[in-house]
């Protein structure tokens, strides 16, 4: 087998799911469905096998990898554990630390996790949490230690992030006292001292003849062809921002006149299927032209390899002219469900088709079937009602009464 080479490691993308590269000897790199990328080493000691981290690329160029790779062997050779080792020479106790063991469940849970959900987790480990303790054992890290990390990300006047990052801190340790790495959750005495915060709905439109302007609106946006495609998709299916983002030619069935998003792209860990509208179809036509060549819809100006930023929307919408406050990306899917609750649709039928996940998995399994012609019906009259809303407004006409 080759061994790696710098220009390969440099030309290596996230694919959405976890993926390794091997060198030699043991020694792989380990890239995760976000993209960040790990040195590690597969060893025997005891009978039992193990893995080595060797530290992140390109901090650790793979010159260095194969040189900790090198010593790793040489210790096994002289009946040394490298782990053991690696721990002593850092001056720390023995047992794994937090890095690690939030490494182990990462892999573990990724599996299940959305692209999005995975690369805000790792994100959110990266920024904030490795900084402060990543390198501590699991074991020796104290209620005090968690709260002073997250205290700074209060500071900031993220509280909400504060808060989630306080449960995946909870997630790792309680992982961590599952394999016997840790007797217990700190996180678990911090649940009430945290700087209490109200979730902000997204900002959307919801008068159907502001819907109407919004239309026309993108109708005229002057910009990338690709984001004024992801811009009218956007509206048409009202899915999650990330899932338009990272729509692939591969999951549109053109006969079927359906998007298949896969479970590993889901906030619900299960396949959504969404019919497309006539109108739907005609944006997949019209940008198959410039994108079809590639794997994504909506990819990036920066590289067909690369799906669409999460900036280029909101950067469009605020072109056009709506701020923060007015409408957001995630806006199209309280726009499509205060209108189409108003109109007098199935409150189930749409609640199936934004893919909200349901306590009862059997009922939830029940109700895709159940509702799929029904969902097929209600995404080709929102199509239809979007295109009645563009005209009235095109006409100048008062559409207070529209409903």
């Amino acid at each position: 087998m080759p061994r790696l080479t710098e220009v390969q490691l440099r030309a290596i993308k996230p694919s959405g799911e976890i993926k390794r590269y091997h060198d030699e000897r043991g020694l792989y790199l380990e890239v995760s469905k976000a993209g960040g990328k790990y040195w590690r080493r597969r060893y025997r000691f005891d009978g039992k096998e193990k893995r080595l981290s060797l530290g992140a690329w390109p901090e650790v160029s793979l010159k260095e990898a194969r040189e900790k790779s090198d010593e790793a062997r040489r210790l096994l050779k002289s009946g040394i554990d490298p782990s053991t080792a690696q721990k002593k020479s850092a001056g720390r106790p023995e047992g794994p630390t937090f890095r690690e063991v939030a490494d182990e469940w990462r892999t573990n849970r990724g599996n299940v996790w959305a692209v999005t959900h995975a690369a805000t987790v790792e994100s959110r480990l990266r920024l904030f949490v490795y900084p402060e303790f990543g390198d501590q054992s699991i074991r020796d890290i104290a209620p005090t230690d968690v709260l002073a990390m997250l205290r700074k990300i209060e500071a900031r006047q993220a509280l909400e992030t504060a808060s989630r990052t306080l449960g995946i801190c909870s997630m790792v340790f309680r992982y961590g006292v599952g394999i016997g790495a840790v007797s217990s959750d700190p996180c678990r005495d911090l649940r009430g001292v945290l700087v209490p915060h109200k979730s902000k709905p997204f900002a959307a439109l919801t008068k159907p003849k502001d819907v109407g302007v919004l239309m026309l609106a993108i109708d005229g946006y002057m910009g990338s062809a690709v984001v004024r495609a992801a811009l009218l998709f956007s509206a048409l299916v009202f899915c999650r921002p990330g899932e338009v983002r990272h729509a692939e030619w591969r999951e549109i069935n053109f006969d079927a006149k359906e998007w298949v998003i896969p479970e590993e792209k889901m906030k619900a860990g299960r396949e959504h299927r969404v019919p497309l509208s006539r109108q739907a179809l005609d944006v997949l036509l019209g940008i198959r032209e410039i994108t079809g060549d590639g794997k994504y819809v909506f990819p990036s100006q920066r590289g067909a390899s690369r799906p669409l930023s999460e900036n280029g929307v909101r950067v469009a919408l605020r072109t056009m002219g709506y701020d923060n406050t007015q409408m957001t990306a995630h806006g199209f899917r309280s726009m499509a469900s205060t209108l189409l609750n108003e109109l007098g649709y199935r409150a189930d039928v749409i609640e199936a088709q934004l893919a909200h996940k349901s306590s009862d998995k059997i009922r939830a399994i029940y109700n895709r079937a159940q509702y799929l012609e029904e969902r097929r019906h209600l995404m080709q009259q929102w199509a239809d009602y979007l295109d009645s809303l563009r005209s009235l407004a095109a006409q100048g006409r008062k559409v207070d009464n529209w409903l």
